[in-house]
């Protein structure tokens, strides 16, 4: 129940080390202190210690600290302020062309189509789409590039279709837009010439 340990205790080999460079803590591992920064750093980690770099680190901190203080104060009331009167505003999402067409199925769409069908008829029990789907998913990767090719041409195909019905869809909607500009600058002569 207690706390011991479980194997044998080893024994830890201590170095003689000269009491003027290196210190011991009270658990026995060995600290030198480094003449450039004068930290105490464990022996087993001299060789990463790097105290021109850490030196280099607190000047600059240092320095913008001394440089800094009266920016710093200047530049922090302000944003406090804009945050508490002003909420954010909000990015405006462009606005959805309802008669804008379905983008086009993709092959593995199209293939899911034909798949569904087989796979109710194979098995008319099953009411889960994730079956489904998994199913589908399997047989679409075991297929080969042969196999596949009859549901790609079909994707070609749907996606010329979809192409050309939104450049038509563009082509109208410019239209309505140059007729709506027009009947806007007529409003606005109406209302200038009442003034």
């Amino acid at each position: 129940m207690g706390g011991g340990s479980n194997g044998p205790t080893t024994v830890r080999k201590r170095v003689e080390v000269e009491s003027a460079t290196r210190k011991r803590a009270k658990d026995g591992s060995a600290f030198a202190r480094c003449e450039e920064c004068s930290k105490d750093v464990p022996i087993a980690l001299i060789s990463f210690h790097n105290c021109s770099l850490d030196a280099k680190i607190k000047m600059n901190l240092e320095a913008q600290v001394v440089e800094n203080p009266t920016e710093t104060k200047t530049k922090s009331a302000p944003k406090n302020k804009e945050k508490t009167t002003e909420p954010k505003a909000k990015r405006e999402n462009k606005p959805k062309n309802p008669n804008a067409p379905k983008r086009p199925l993709t092959a593995f769409f199209v293939f899911m189509d034909d798949f569904r069908q087989t796979f109710k008829a194979a098995n008319p029990d099953c009411k889960s789409v994730s079956i489904v789907a998994k199913e589908g998913g399997e047989k679409w990767k075991s297929m080969t590039d042969e196999e596949k090719k009859p549901y790609q041409d079909k994707a070609v195909e749907l996606k010329v279709a979809y192409e050309k019905a939104l450049k038509s869809n563009t082509d109208a909607d410019d239209n309505v837009n140059d007729e709506d500009e027009v009947l806007e600058k007529e409003v606005k002569e109406e209302i200038e010439d009442e003034e």
